[in-house]
């Protein structure tokens, strides 16, 4: 999707988690080994992004992990929040901040977005430092975070299924 705004644009990053392996794209334009996401889109939260990009980068449905805040007001949605926030430079003018979550697969075959992407893959800790082309130190750190998180503590983190709703 190109830029939505001039100089900032809000995305997701979505690291799946399934049997201590991380699902990582080779992202056809950049060259690099990235997570599930993209830009959030005008008419979304940032959950049904991050929902809809999985399925459109990967084939698969998701569950974000996370915790919702109860909710008993009328028209209110609470959301769950990323696991982390960053802001990153993608060019001299331009800049992401970036929504970003842990998620677990639900259902589907993971397929490759061949318009998008030149590989598709589920890696281990240890296959992080191999990948070529290697990926950034930032993406390594969140891949290493969702591993240890979601594989050796997996009641720590409360899981919670996003519907859509109605405001």
């Amino acid at each position: 999707m190109a830029h939505i705004h001039e100089k900032i644009d809000f995305t997701v990053a979505i690291f799946v988690v399934h049997d201590a392996k991380v699902l990582l794209i080779l992202h056809r334009k950049l060259g690099k080994w990235l997570p599930l996401g993209g830009h959030i889109e005008l008419d979304e939260d940032p959950e049904i992004a991050a929902l809809r990009e999985a399925k459109e980068e990967s084939g698969l449905d998701v569950q974000l992990v996370g915790e919702r805040p109860p909710t008993t007001e009328p028209g209110t949605r609470a959301l769950i929040a990323p696991r982390f926030l960053d802001i990153h430079r993608i060019s001299d003018t331009h800049e992401h901040i970036g929504m970003i979550y842990w998620a677990r697969p639900l259902s589907g075959d993971v397929t490759l977005a061949t318009e998008e992407h030149h590989d598709i893959r589920w890696c281990s800790a240890a296959d992080l430092d191999t990948l070529q082309p290697p990926m950034t130190n930032a993406v390594k750190w969140y891949c290493r975070a969702a591993l240890r998180e979601m594989t050796n503590d997996e009641t720590r983190m409360t899981k919670h299924p996003v519907a859509p709703s109605s405001p």
